[in-house]
């Protein structure tokens, strides 16, 4: 231990000081009052400075791909900021238990390659759908039934039965739309449009061979489309990565992005990386916690929150028929058809029922099963 390491509530000496954290060394303990603190020991040359105090920070944590740089100032502006909101209950557990709270600046390194992350896409399946033992029209009928009615695919066949006198299995429901999500994926990111300044983010939760998994949807403040939709097995920093550089791909240049999201840590980490990856036009992130508004942040923002907020449950009542997932590629391939309708094909009565995406090759068709059949039309010219 350092000789310059005292106690900072009892002023105790180096020898009555250690580690409390093990190999990490990052939290000290007093052996005479039991106080717990950080303690920054300064490099001579250090990689990030706080932007709220510009003292240097030292690596806190290090991680498989993130490295974790914290302030240990007392003084920052940071941390007396997110002391002062703590109640009373939260300051008795601070002073016990100051681990529990991360109240001073924290930055991640993250340790990829943003060229490498790629947004989830459906797996290309061995049905072509241009020789297909049916007609297109079928298939239409099929993505009409599935996707915009959320009819389930046994039910589909049966229908397809007994209305029409089309004899097909439920699997067979399923390979077609397995292999024409594929071609709505390509839709999707070539058809996406212009995205709004502010957007909206969340990550909600599917069955996915029983366990849990998750879509990570974020879906532009006016316009209401759907700029992203990342399927993943955990809701950590990469996935919100990937789905935030989606989500802002179409931006233009000079154009100032604001996201809004939980409190999940994983979408102020991703920003960062995300930020740290350009020179300029940096964008901005905003928390909305809770169900009430107990901050202002959260008062000024709750209304875009809401709006992702209400596109889950859309998700969730078209993918309710499903019960669930055999595979992810399944789920993957749901979500982009239900994506593909959603952005071009749903009205929308806050846009006077308008779809989000207007495309002028779809106006003039009148029939929802024939607009399924041009987009796939579009997607393999």
């Amino acid at each position: 231990m350092p000789e310059n390491i005292v106690c900072p509530q009892c002023n105790a000496p180096h020898q009555f000081i250690y580690f409390n954290n093990g190999n990490l060394k990052s939290q000290l303990k007093c052996k005479v009052c039991s106080k717990t603190f950080t303690k920054e020991i300064i490099p001579s040359v250090t990689k990030y400075y706080c932007p709220h105090c510009s003292r240097a920070l030292y690596k806190w944590k290090e991680l498989n791909e993130l490295n974790l740089f914290k302030c240990s100032n007392y003084e920052c502006s940071h941390y007396i900021s997110n002391f002062k909101k703590l109640n009373k209950k939260e300051l008795i557990l601070y002073r016990n238990n100051p681990g529990h709270f991360a109240l001073h600046y924290i930055y991640r390194e993250c340790n990829y390659q943003i060229e490498t992350l790629k947004h989830s896409e459906p797996e290309k399946q061995s049905i072509d759908l241009n020789k297909a033992h049916n007609s297109l029209n079928v298939i239409g009928l099929v993505l009409t039934f599935l996707v915009s009615f959320s009819i389930s695919a046994r039910k589909t066949a049966l229908l397809l039965k007994w209305v029409f006198n089309i004899n097909i299995s439920y699997q067979t429901v399923l390979n077609y739309a397995e292999a024409a999500s594929v071609y709505c994926h390509n839709f999707n990111m070539k058809y996406k449009g212009e995205v709004d300044n502010i957007m909206a983010g969340d990550e909600t939760y599917i069955k996915v061979k029983g366990k849990n998994n998750y879509i990570w949807f974020f879906i532009s403040g006016k316009k209401k489309n759907i700029t992203a939709y990342h399927y993943s097995d955990n809701r950590g920093i990469l996935p919100a990565i990937i789905s935030m550089k989606e989500a802002k791909r179409t931006a233009s240049p000079d154009q100032s992005i604001t996201f809004i999201s939980d409190g999940n840590p994983s979408y102020s980490a991703a920003l960062q990386y995300l930020n740290s990856q350009e020179n300029s036009n940096k964008s901005e992130h905003h928390k909305v916690i809770g169900l009430q508004n107990l901050d202002t942040e959260s008062e000024l923002y709750r209304s875009f929150k809401q709006i992702v907020e209400r596109l889950n449950r859309t998700y969730k009542s078209h993918i309710k028929q499903a019960n669930g997932f055999s595979s992810s590629n399944g789920a993957i391939a749901l979500t982009t058809l239900f994506v593909t309708f959603y952005n071009f094909l749903r009205p929308h009565m806050s846009l006077n029922y308008d779809v989000p995406v207007p495309l002028d090759f779809l106006k003039d068709i009148s029939t929802i099963q024939n607009r399924w059949i041009k987009i796939l039309q579009m997607s393999t010219g």
